[in-house]
């Protein structure tokens, strides 16, 4: 993500923090009164410096014992007065940020379940996944600690010195002249650390990239011997990163020690001026002690500068990083039906002049699909074949919309699909994909995902769904239906998988059905149980059935062969065979390799 980085030199941390409002406002109220509460603590502090003078100069001066204690007491209840109002203000803010965080990583969620699947072909799962930890995190902490004290600390440093200035003013103007050289420095290292802020951030997402991808396919990694090769790419990730943060502490350790340095140079100065000013009689004992802890009460708000920045720095990077994925445009929903459609003349499934390229591919590549016209009457079954890579899943992904058509246009009993709302689309239409997906969820939780709801199917549709896909096996589970699968379903075999994922597209009875290669992964035995009982189920559908082999080619009542990104020919099987070389060619290779 170069060009982010060199835009970040650009870019205002507080038009970025800015943009945290909207989560906020609601718990303003809270926050706002957490600040007060936090100002009239450290405010509070300046008082004990004033205390201490009247001690010395009266109590202490006159030799008034009583007075010492009264004091004291004074100081005493001052220190508790000031814990009890921060500790006051960390329970206000604590459950409300809790909530901001929250309902931002609930609407991340959501706005990523509603982005079209081009997004997250660009994007890799491990920085999205860092922006809705770590970077919501950064977010939580700064809510709660540096965005309250860079308002607390500048209040508390003007409100010193007035306090200085009106205790010695000459005293208070050497104080003042470190000012102009820390608000440059602070400048300066604004500007340099949010770039490594940005940097370390983009490579814990490639970090966790790396984990998700190593722990998901671990047993590839084992079954090639590669975990040395992973090894080695994982620890130059984190070497990258390590590097990454010692340049960030590297920066902090010199504005941490340049803060410190210079007004502990001034505080040494007006020391100094300030002892010949009592020697003289010029300046009261008490005046001093006042000046000077009220001085030295101000180190901290002033040292802490340099790590409010940047940890403000970060939370801004952070912020930036979070409203690069919720900017980004969701898929649109499509205008309200006017009707349900409906089979008649122009019913089943159309596709007319359809062309579809890749959102980033280059201007002048062909379209994966050029001029695709097709017709899938109401309850007949279409078999779709085609050489490798010559867009067959292209085709069938935009049946449910998960890529958008570049020109044309897909009917469904006669509607433009674009014209549907996607949730009534995906009720008409049930994808069963080449490389099933599960879920860590129960085996009826995964297949009931393709009914409307789970509420509204029962245990019959479950069982004559596993019936279809002749997934018997579950009854030989631990817990039956009710067995969890394990993350990706990896704890059954490739052709369990498939068949679970067959269930879960017959489950819900759907009007049109779109299926990928569906048995790929089945032995020859449970391949033909399967399709006898999918026979069954598609003479009541209407279905396009990406196919390889002869056996699933017999399930269609005709057949389409993909070429060259169009429609090169339709008919039956035997058809085909005799009048498309082409077609003959796939055909007989298929053979080959069913009989090997």
């Amino acid at each position: 993500m170069p060009e982010k980085l060199e835009a970040a030199e650009d870019r205002s941390a507080v038009r970025s923090l800015l943009r945290l409002w909207p989560y906020v406002r609601p718990v303003r109220t809270r926050l706002f009164s957490a600040a007060f509460i936090a100002i009239v603590a450290s405010c509070l502090g300046l008082v004990i410096p004033l205390v201490l003078k009247w001690m010395v100069d009266g109590p202490v001066a006159a030799r008034d014992p009583g007075g010492v204690w009264l004091g004291a007491l004074v100081l005493l209840l001052l220190g508790l007065a000031e814990a009890a109002l921060f500790g006051l203000r960390r329970w206000l803010i604590a459950r409300p940020l809790a909530g901001v965080e929250a309902a931002m990583r609930a609407d991340l969620y959501r706005h990523l379940q509603r982005l079209p699947i081009a997004f997250h072909d660009r994007w890799a799962s491990g920085q999205l996944l860092s922006r809705g930890t770590t970077d919501l995190m950064l977010l939580r902490m700064f809510l709660a600690f540096p965005l309250t004290f860079l308002l607390v600390n500048a209040t508390t440093i003007l409100v010193g010195f007035v306090i200085l200035l009106g205790q010695e003013w000459t005293l208070g103007l050497v104080l003042l002249v470190p000012i102009v050289p820390l608000v440059v420095l602070c400048s300066v290292f604004e500007t340099r650390y949010s770039v490594v802020a940005r940097q370390a951030q983009d490579q814990v997402g490639d970090l966790t990239t790396v984990v998700e991808e190593s722990v998901l396919g671990i047993r590839v990694i084992k079954g090639f011997g590669h975990h040395r090769s992973q090894a080695r790419a994982f620890r130059g990730l984190s070497d990258r990163l390590r590097g990454t943060e010692l340049a960030k502490a590297r920066l902090l350790a010199g504005i941490w020690a340049l803060i410190t340095a210079i007004p502990e140079v001034a505080i040494g100065a007006a020391l100094v001026l300030g002892t010949i000013q009592v020697a003289d009689g010029g300046l009261s004992a008490g005046t001093l002690v006042a000046f000077l802890s009220t001085a030295l009460a101000l180190r901290w708000p002033v040292e802490s500068i340099g790590f409010l920045l940047a940890m403000s720095q970060e939370a801004a990077t952070a912020t930036e990083r979070y409203f690069e994925v919720m900017d980004a445009a969701e898929e649109t929903a499509g205008e309200a039906e006017a009707e349900i459609p409906t089979a008649g003349d122009a019913g089943g499934l159309l596709f007319e002049g359809v062309e579809f390229r890749y959102p980033d591919a280059p201007p002048d590549t062909p379209p994966v699909l050029a001029r695709v016209d097709l017709r899938v009457r109401p309850g007949e079954t279409v078999a779709l074949v085609g050489a490798t890579g010559s867009g067959k899943t292209t085709l069938t992904a935009l049946v449910p919309r998960l890529h958008e058509v570049t020109a044309g246009r897909i009917t469904l009993d006669g509607q433009d699909i674009t014209a549907m709302e996607r949730d009534r689309l995906r009720e008409l239409v049930s994808v069963a994909f080449e490389e099933p997906t599960l879920f860590s969820a129960s085996v009826a939780e995964n297949v009931l995902l393709g009914a409307e709801g789970a509420e509204g199917a029962d245990g019959a549709a479950l069982r004559r769904a596993l019936d279809i896909a002749q997934a018997g096996f579950v009854d030989d589970l631990p817990h039956g239906v009710d067995t969890q699968v394990g993350e990706q379903g990896l704890s059954l075999s490739g052709g369990q998988r498939q068949r679970l994922a067959l269930a879960r597209a017959v489950v819900g009875q759907p009007r049109f059905l779109v299926l990928d290669d569906p048995l790929s992964a089945l032995d020859v035995h449970t391949e033909t149980l399967v399709e006898a009982a999918l026979r069954r189920v598609l003479e009541d559908t209407t279905a396009l059935v990406v196919a390889h082999r002869p056996s699933t080619v017999m399930l269609a009542d005709r057949v389409a062969l993909l070429s060259g990104g169009r429609i090169a020919a339709v008919g039956t099987h035997q058809e085909l065979l005799r009048t498309n070389p082409e077609y003959a060619w796939l055909m007989s290779g298929a053979e080959e390799g069913s009989s090997r």
